[in-house]
Parts: structure tokens; C-alpha cells; sequence
């Protein structure tokens, strides 16, 4: 039987052909693919953090970009509705709102607020910017900078219905929460093809973060049993168990994004230290921004720079609000104002996110006192390992 030879140069050619036509078809299929399949239109910023660690600070820092769509704990009604839980029980319940939020679905809220709602029925609604100007409020413009009583004021009665409405127009989704504990929980919305998801890590020294919340022991009360699952007790936390909670929870989220992190998590990560923001506001603000695709405006950095230098530390009374305060002297306070027993109790509990963090302990009430020692390591220098974290202590 004859065999058949064909040229090399032929056999070449048919395969030449043959892969640019898949190529040509595959392009083709590619321009018909259904809008969904590609990258979202909007950018979405979740702001990560846990209580009393300058978060509202942060929040506002977005909040007031024309750009930006921005709630503050909307998770805040998860909670509330179903404070028997633990905290890791709702979770699920959580990123489902959270996610729902980014995509502008305020309909997810009626499982927790089932009565007809105006803006004020949202938790902190006037913390945003967008909420008090238009097309939520006719009272101000987008370019302005809002103030919560201003907005408690003139945009309260506004129905429900102009969130969704305002969210929809913006290129910017923030959201600020502090009821998320294990960054892995995240996992399904930073690989949701239909969410375009940044985070900005928040954390902060918290030997600071005890110091601040020792200002609002009743305020967190509630919170403070749902981290520790009381069944609905609430715990003042003077055994710093809620602590213990908060700092393993920083370090498990900062290790999880930074050793062998999953390849959807490159560049969409970014730890921030807030004295770190406090001492340099506009360096660490415009990385921020570069980060999350937004500009920083002349008044945007006028108003920056008016709120990070008043005078004092702020009175007791402004715990939870945004007033002009001496930023740097916010960030030290702790140091002349805990008694030294507390704070090793605190470095004790907090030992290992204390190193991870890159902040310096102290061993005396000398070394705590003496402002000239910089408690706050160079951050790049900082190396953490599991080793020095006992969750035992």
C-alpha cells in the first residue's frame, strides 16, 4: 500500500492556519460576551478594621470624595437584629449585606428595618457625604464638605429609597465595618466577578485602642458579647477577652494577605497603621487614594490638614464623632493616661499583634512615660512570625 508523505512546510502552514482561525473565533466570541463577564464599572473599598482604631476617621477621609458612595457599619443592623449569635455565626449574614451594599441592593436591609424607612432609619446615615447631598438630599452639593448635625438637620425625612438611588451614580463604593475577624470569609468577594473589591487594612496600637475604648465601655458593650458568644449578655470587657479577640483577629488577616497569599489578593491589599496616617496625613492619605483610583482635591487637603490640627485630644463626649483634634497627641495619649499595669496586661493579651504591628513594648512605667522614645517602628522593618503569638496568654 502506498504511503502518502506530506511536507513538513504544508503540515506547518495547515497548523498556522488552523490556530489563527481559533484565535479569529475566539476573539469574536470574546466581543459577544455578555456585559456582566466584565470588570465591574465600579471600584469597591472595603475599609477593614475593628473599634476605636481611627476607622471613623478613615471612613470620612472617603466619605467626603465627591466621588465615593460611603457607609459606615452597615453591618450594625446585622448585629442588632441578631445579637444572640457569635460573631463568627454571622458572619455569613454579614458579607451577604456587605456585598449587597457594593452592588447597590439596599433591599438586603429589609430583613432588618421591615417598617417604611427614611434615611435616618440607617445606622449612622449622616456620617456620609453622600447620603446629605444630592441626588439623596437637595441641601448640598457633591463638592461640599458635610458636617453630621448639618445633615441630621436637613436630610432625615428623606425616603429609603434615594440610598439605592445615590449609590447607583457614584464610581465609588466605601464601606467602613468592623465585624469581620477572618479575612478568608472575604475570600468569595474578592473572587465575585461581578465586584471590582479593594481593602485597606486599619490597625492601631492597642495599648491606644484600649485607651479609647475605656471612653465608650456602655456604647460597646453589646458588641463586646457577640465577639465573646454570650448568648446576648453584655460584657464591659475588664479582662481585655474582647482584646485578645480583636488582636488575633489582626494578625490573621494581615498574615493571611501577606504570607502565600491566594494570586485574586495581589494588589488588593494595603495595611495601614494610623499613627503612621496621624504623623504624616497627607503621604499615607494619597497612598490610600492611589490605591482605591481617586484623586485628592485642594479642599479635600485643606480640610485633611484643619482636622488633623486642632487643639487637644477631643473631649470624651466626641468618642464616636469626626471634630478637629491634635492627631499626633490622639495617637500618644495612652501613654500618660493607662496606668502601667494595664498596659502590660494589654501587651500580655496583645503580645504577638503588638511585634506583627511593628510597635515597641515598653518595660516600666519609665519607658511608657517618656514620649522621646518612639514606640512606633519603622513599618518595613518589622518582621512577625507565629512564634511570638500565644493565644494562650
Amino acid at each position: 500500500m502506498a504511503r502518502i508523505r506530506i511536507p513538513s512546510t504544508i503540515i506547518v502552514l495547515f497548523v498556522t492556519v488552523q490556530t489563527g482561525f481559533l484565535l479569529f473565533m475566539y476573539a469574536r466570541y470574546s466581543s459577544l460576551m455578555p456585559q456582566s463577564e466584565e470588570k465591574p464599572s465600579q471600584v469597591h473599598i472595603l475599609i477593614l478594621s475593628s473599634w476605636r482604631s481611627g476607622s471613623s476617621f478613615v471612613g470620612q477621609l472617603f466619605s467626603q470624595h465627591p466621588s465615593v458612595f460611603y457607609l459606615m457599619e452597615p453591618a450594625w443592623h446585622v448585629w442588632v437584629k441578631m445579637y444572640q449569635n457569635s460573631a463568627k455565626v454571622l458572619h455569613m449574614a454579614v458579607r451577604d449585606l456587605v456585598r449587597s451594599v457594593f452592588l447597590c441592593d439596599m433591599s438586603v436591609f429589609d430583613a432588618y428595618m421591615p417598617w417604611k424607612r427614611n434615611l435616618s432609619d440607617l445606622f449612622q446615615w449622616a456620617a456620609s457625604r453622600a447620603l446629605c447631598s444630592a441626588p439623596a438630599c437637595d441641601s448640598f452639593q457633591r463638592t461640599d464638605i458635610t458636617s453630621e448635625m448639618a445633615c441630621k438637620t436637613l436630610c432625615g425625612r428623606y425616603p429609603f429609597s434615594k440610598v439605592e438611588e445615590a449609590c447607583k451614580t457614584y464610581s465609588h463604593v466605601v464601606i467602613k465595618e468592623v465585624r469581620f475577624f477572618d479575612l478568608k470569609v472575604l475570600f468569595p468577594l474578592l473572587t465575585d466577578p461581578s465586584l471590582n473589591l479593594k481593602i485597606i487594612h486599619l490597625v492601631r496600637d492597642p495599648r491606644a485602642v484600649v485607651k479609647s475604648r475605656e471612653q465608650s465601655v456602655k456604647a460597646l458593650a453589646r458588641d463586646n458579647g457577640i465577639v465573646l458568644s454570650t448568648n446576648g449578655t453584655k460584657v464591659e470587657d475588664s479582662k481585655y477577652k474582647v482584646m485578645q479577640e480583636v488582636c488575633r483577629s489582626h494578625v490573621q488577616i494581615y498574615e493571611t494577605a501577606t504570607l502565600k497569599p491566594p494570586n485574586f489578593l495581589k494588589d488588593r491589599y494595603l495595611m495601614i497603621r494610623f499613627e503612621d496616617l496621624v504623623r504624616d496625613p497627607l503621604s499615607e492619605i494619597s497612598e490610600m487614594y492611589k490605591f482605591a483610583d481617586l484623586n485628592l482635591t485642594p479642599r479635600l487637603k485643606s480640610w485633611i490638614y484643619n482636622i488633623t490640627h486642632g487643639q487637644g485630644p477631643g473631649k470624651k463626649k466626641e468618642a464616636f464623632k469626626i471634630t478637629s483634634r491634635d492627631a499626633v497627641s490622639v495617637s500618644q495619649a495612652w501613654r500618660n493616661v493607662l496606668p502601667f499595669q494595664k498596659v502590660k496586661k494589654v501587651q500580655e493579651v496583645c503580645k504577638g499583634a503588638i511585634n506583627m504591628l511593628g510597635y515597641q513594648l515598653v518595660d516600666s512605667e519609665k519607658e511608657q512615660r517618656d514620649l522621646t522614645l518612639d514606640l512606633v517602628l519603622p513599618r518595613r522593618q518589622n518582621q512577625f512570625s507565629w512564634l511570638s503569638f500565644n493565644p494562650k496568654h
